[in-house]
Parts: C-alpha cells; structure tokens; sequence
C-alpha cells in the first residue's frame, strides 16, 4: 500500500485502538525492544502499540496507536543510497526523488518534502523547521512539517528526526491532525524516539 493511500481510511480506525485483533496490525508490546524496518534500527516502546502488515516502502514501516488516520509514526531503516523513500508507484510518470548519502540536513528536508508532494499528489504541503539534532547517539537533524491532503479539509502536522550513519538514512517521523490527535500523542512520539539505537543486522 502507498503511504498515502493510508489516510483514505478514514476515521473507522477510529475504534481500532490498541489491540492486537486489528485486521492487518501487529501488536508491538511495551518494554520489548525491536529492530524495525528490516533493519538494525531498534527502538523500545513505553505503551503498547500497533503495527502495519503492509509497508510504505521497502525499508520503512508504520506503526499506530489509534489508526494511521489519527496518529502514524512511520520509521525508515537504513535508506541507502540512490533509494527512494517510498514505494516509487508512479516511476514512469512522476518519478519519487532519490536519497543521496552526501545530503546535508536541509537536502533530507526537501527530500522529504518532494516525495509527499508527489505521493500524496499535492501542493499543500510545508517544511516548517529544520535544525540539527542526535539521533540514536549520533548527529543529526530534527524538521516539522504540515500538509493538508488534496481533497481533503484536515491539516496535519508532523515532525522527523534522524541522522544518516554508515551512509545509510535513518529517520522516525510522527504525524496526526492538529485537532486533538498531533498534541495527544506528540510526547509518546518523543518517548519512542529517544529510545533509537542503531545495532548490528543479523544475517
């Protein structure tokens, strides 16, 4: 599924809160650390919480509370070079733009940015803030952004942190309407990604 064709479900997510019965979510219970993403990114949640079976790009997966409608964190692990962020659906004719290992902070912004634009089909989408950060111990970038999917009346905002290590992009962003849901879920975000660290894959 295309990460944006998840916010054409709607608020009957609405009661699916939490539960590992939820058609198509994992239950990712608290306190088990976890590598996410097909990666050696792994992160300990505080509260339980649901996962995607699908996912929006090769190395990337989302991960809920109340519905992805409502609040989605998405991670991506170990982007490598020359690799989009998302599934590339429209390759022959919009074609997603590529990730580059000598990107600097605001180049991943951008990124980021023109790959929503293009995903999500809209013009209506913004960077709001870029500064540099740590991520998983090591340096790295923090960015917000807002967007308002075309069509659709709710504006939702959201925040990224990461940091490209090994050449590879590393990154969790949360987002969910400014109503309510973005503010009541904003400092779980935080929890979850001050628990990253980035271990070796097993193979």
């Amino acid at each position: 599924m295309n990460h944006f064709k998840k916010l054409a479900l709607g608020v009957a997510a609405i009661g699916l809160v939490t539960a590992p019965a939820i058609a198509g979510y994992k239950l990712m219970p608290a306190g088990v650390p976890v590598a996410v993403a097909k990666s050696g990114l792994t992160i300990t949640p505080s509260i339980d919480w649901n996962r995607l079976g699908s996912r929006p790009g090769r190395n990337a997966e989302s991960w809920t509370l109340d519905g992805l409608t409502l609040n989605d964190v998405t991670f991506y692990g170990g982007i490598p070079n020359n690799t989009t962020l998302f599934k590339d659906a429209k390759k022959k004719t919009e074609p997603l733009p590529r990730f580059s290992s000598t990107m600097l902070i605001p180049d991943i912004a951008q990124l980021f940015e023109s790959s929503y634009r293009v995903s999500v089909g809209t013009s209506l989408m913004s960077i709001d803030a870029v500064k540099p950060a740590t991520f998983a111990g090591s340096p790295g970038f923090h960015f917000s952004y807002s967007f308002v999917v075309q069509g659709e009346e709710v504006r939702r905002k959201g925040e990224a942190t990461g940091a490209v290590i090994g050449g590879n992009l590393y990154m969790i962003t949360y987002e969910a309407p400014v109503i309510h849901y973005y503010d009541a879920s904003i400092e779980l975000f935080h929890k979850l990604a001050e628990t990253a660290v980035i271990r070796p894959v097993k193979k």
